[in-house]
């Protein structure tokens, strides 16, 4: 039996809205890991968390061990050479260091993850607001030093199994590269990191360095609540058009 046009026209319609609101966010985006090559399937606490991964101690998606690797160089995580265009001062490698504690430990960054088809992870962060004072501070502290590319996710040369500058590539001082902190942070991760002029007071941005309880749950709340505001306002509208539309279909 044929389903009248009526009948077809409103079955599409709550399709289209059970589509909008399956993917409702739920508190769980507060505290996960994201899928990808070294983090723990859920986060917990860990009590020997290495030097600067140590303020995730308490709740973490790193292992003891990933901490202790993320301080090395050339270490097993990722095989990554700091080193590329010559030694990186100390001053500018704590900065990366910390960047990889955050990425590694934090359970915090739900909602930025996203969905990824790469080989090493199947999730990634993107957009993650950072503090204006750890953005500007991480490229205070490298201006000094030398790199041969902006975006460090790809396009190295992989031959010896370590990233080295590719063919035809020169280095050149960080604020050649990078000529402002937004520059660096934005582009240095491939949008991992989105730049902000909030200060770590605001409580809307994302702390890489702080001591004490982690202050990015809160952070990660607000984020949340605004996106399930966004996504009700978006699913309130468009069941509006699916009443006014199915009532013209009455008459």
């Amino acid at each position: 039996m044929l389903m009248p046009p009526f009948c077809r026209a409103m079955q599409v319609v709550l399709s289209l809205l059970l589509a909008l609101t399956s993917g409702t966010l739920s508190l769980d985006t507060l505290n996960m890991c994201m899928d990808a090559k070294h983090h723990k399937t859920e986060p917990g606490p860990e009590g020997e968390l290495y030097l600067q991964c140590s303020p995730w101690r308490d709740n973490a998606c790193c292992t003891a061990n990933t901490s202790v690797e993320a301080h090395e160089d050339n270490s097993y995580l990722y095989n990554f050479n700091w080193n590329h265009c010559g030694i990186m001062s100390p001053k500018c490698k704590k900065h990366f260091t910390q960047d990889a504690c955050f990425y590694e430990c934090s359970p915090n960054l739900g909602p930025w993850i996203q969905q990824v088809d790469q080989s090493w992870r199947k999730e990634r962060i993107i957009d993650v607001p950072l503090c204006m004072e750890d953005c500007h501070d991480w490229w205070e502290d490298c201006k000094n030093d030398y790199t041969c590319k902006s975006n460090w996710h790809k396009g190295w040369d992989w031959s010896s199994g370590v990233n080295k500058c590719p063919e035809g590539s020169r280095c050149r001082i960080w604020t050649e590269v990078y000529p402002t902190p937004k520059s660096m942070c934005e582009q240095i991760w491939s949008s991992s990191y989105l730049y902000t002029t909030l200060p770590k007071s605001s409580g809307r941005c994302m702390q890489l360095w702080f001591t004490g309880p982690n202050p990015n749950r809160k952070v990660a709340e607000y984020y949340l609540n605004n996106a399930q505001q966004r996504q009700s306002f978006a699913s309130t509208k468009l069941l509006l058009l699916a009443i006014a539309f199915l009532s013209l279909r009455m008459y």
